[in-house]
């Protein structure tokens, strides 16, 4: 299907009733195998390139490399995230670590504590790049099974579950997440505000073999209040890279030296 006929029409996409079924494992354990299909177990690097759209037409563009590393002691990962475009952006950091957000510019080299909701472009913030271990932070309940249409309009078999956040660390209050079932690779999203209201939508699509493991490729953000407001997250390049402790603290940032 051609992208920007995708984009157009995300009210197109609905789901069935839910069904009663038995599943076959727990809620978490889902969350857990969910966590396995988004996020390496090693250090790596990856490319994501952020494109929004109006009325199914481009208006910007944002690409990031991002680099991440589980801690094993938290069991949450931490981030560095540069920006490679645009090009009056270009060098321009993001430091996610210890639950702790830090935007740094090498013109003021001054470290800024900003907020993962933050908007990066368009529907996608700065919680939406970051690879993050929900199983650690939600709480699930499993709501049903139910069939829906993914992003390319194919029917899917489904898991529902309702996260809540288990702490303060937690980048959103409440997720609803929709698994294939069989192989728990995420076909929808919904995120949820400290208030209760509702954000923004995510389909997950082309899924393509990532470091040993088949993986999604783009998130579409399509925005709760407008469906014209559409964001596409793609990721490439994705690579094991070693990387140093010295990279996730704040501190170094003004002495980080990357390619």
């Amino acid at each position: 299907m051609h992208r920007r006929t995708l984009l157009a029409t995300p009210a197109l996409l609905l789901a069935a009733p839910a069904g009663a079924q038995t599943a076959p494992i727990g809620a978490q354990e889902m969350v857990a195998a969910a966590d396995a299909i988004r996020n390496p177990g090693q250090p790596f690097r990856v490319t994501s390139t952020l494109t929004d759209y109006v009325g199914g037409r481009p208006k910007d563009k944002v690409v990031l490399v991002v680099f991440a590393r589980e801690d094993k002691k938290s069991g949450q990962f931490n981030n560095l995230v540069r920006y490679v475009e645009p090009p009056r952006d270009a060098g321009k950091l993001v430091l996610y670590a210890g639950s702790t957000l830090w935007f740094y510019d090498p013109a003021s080299k001054a470290a800024v504590r900003i907020s993962a909701q933050q908007r990066l472009v368009g529907q996608a913030s700065n919680g939406d790049v970051l690879t993050i271990n929900m199983q650690r932070d939600y709480k699930a309940k499993l709501i049903g099974a139910e069939t829906l249409q993914d992003a390319d309009r194919q029917s899917r078999a489904t898991w529902h579950l309702d996260l809540a956040a288990g702490g303060p660390d937690a980048i959103y209050s409440r997720i609803e997440m929709w698994l294939e079932q069989g192989t728990y690779r995420m076909v929808k999203g919904k995120f949820y505000s400290d208030s209760g209201r509702l954000l923004k939508v995510a389909y997950y699509r082309r899924y393509i073999e990532q470091l040993g493991v088949i993986r999604p490729s783009e998130t579409i953000l399509i925005d709760a209040v407008d469906s014209s407001l559409v964001t596409s997250v793609a990721s490439s390049d994705m690579r094991a890279q070693e990387i140093p402790d010295a990279w996730f603290q704040r501190d170094y940032l003004p002495r980080l030296k990357l390619d």
